[in-house]
């Protein structure tokens, strides 16, 4: 393998993968969820970086087009089980449904690409599918961030009883920990990472049928 930069910085974020679910083993929440962001944004960054650098100093590499879009497969499907998991207690329609249609797209292609072989170089990542990776990476970081606001606005109302909050949230009572403000981030956030998820599974789905169509010539029977 070609120790370039560009290749170094894939390897980098097909590492910080795992580290993801890493951080909820070894940290308490908050800081689990604020490692976590931490770590998928500087990975997405790199994400650019490498792909731009190779480019741009005529360094890429066989290895380097091979594990780039397994780093993101991986960071992906390990972030939506992360959010999945501690989602487990609301299991919402909303953010399991689409999480289940990106998963099925990202196994499905690669099987097909595996299948394939030697001619999988005709299912080319198209624009759009840099687009949907785009969504998935930005509402995956929004979502995380809804963690954060959450578990603050649980910590700092603990121990109050149902009036005490009220009164806090209508400003009856000075809202000494934020509250305000971490409801409305933990509302905000939860709402603008689901609907960029929903944006993002629904180009999943069209990019993922334009590679079976693709292949399609290739499936047939002679």
């Amino acid at each position: 393998m070609k120790w370039n930069l560009p290749n170094i910085l894939t390897v980098l974020r097909l590492l910080a993968a795992p580290g993801l679910a890493v951080m909820f083993l070894y940290f308490t929440r908050p800081y689990a969820d604020w490692f976590a962001l931490i770590l998928f944004l500087s990975a997405a960054i790199t994400d650019w970086f490498d792909g731009y650098l190779a480019r741009a100093w005529q360094q890429e590499t066989k290895i380097g087009a091979m594990l780039d879009p397994i780093a993101d497969k991986a960071m992906v499907v390990i972030a939506l089980m992360i959010l999945v998991g501690y989602s487990a207690e609301h299991w919402t329609p909303w953010l399991v449904l689409p999480a289940t249609v990106i998963l099925f797209r990202e196994v499905f292609v690669s099987g097909l690409r595996e299948y394939l072989g030697d001619v999988a170089g005709t299912l080319k990542v198209t624009k759009l599918a840099k687009w949907k990776t785009t969504a998935q990476m930005v509402a995956i970081a929004i979502l995380f961030s809804q963690g954060i606001f959450e578990h603050h606005f649980v910590m700092g109302s603990f121990g109050m009883d149902a009036e005490t909050l009220d009164q806090v949230l209508t400003g009856q009572i000075e809202d000494l920990h934020g509250l305000r403000w971490h409801l409305e981030g933990m509302f905000w956030s939860g709402r603008i990472g689901l609907w960029l998820l929903w944006i993002a599974a629904t180009l999943t789905l069209i990019t993922g049928y334009d590679y079976l169509r693709k292949a399609m010539p290739h499936l047939k029977e002679s």
